[in-house]
């Protein structure tokens, strides 16, 4: 693949990836086709933003755990109610770097 569509695909998606993969995923696109390019661009990455203000108002109800495919943790969290509130404030800290791994997690599926 081109290096400027891979730089273009890295710059416009860096926020929604952690950072220190950043470079793993600039290798993992390298050597794909064009057409796979385009599979990757077309996956609903979650934003991360959007998942923290998620927790903030629905957390104890467990909406950001089913929202990143953790259904039993989701579910265990809507019948404690969060923990008591303790599991909803630590995932208010915790939401946005999970959002990334599971944004990456998705990515490595489709690229490889």
């Amino acid at each position: 693949m081109e290096p400027n569509k891979v730089d273009m695909f890295i710059a416009s998606m860096n926020e929604k990836f952690p950072s220190e993969k950043l470079m793993l995923i600039r290798e993992q696109l390298a050597p794909l086709a064009d057409s796979k390019l385009a599979v990757v661009q077309s996956i609903e990455y979650k934003n991360p933003t959007t998942l923290l203000i998620i927790s903030l108002f629905l957390g104890g109800l467990g909406v950001d755990r089913f929202m990143l495919g953790e259904t039993g943790l989701g579910v265990a969290k809507l019948l404690t109610c969060g923990g008591l509130g303790i599991w909803t404030i630590i995932d208010w800290f915790s939401v946005m770097s999970r959002t990334k791994e599971f944004n990456y997690r998705k990515f490595v599926q489709v690229a490889v």
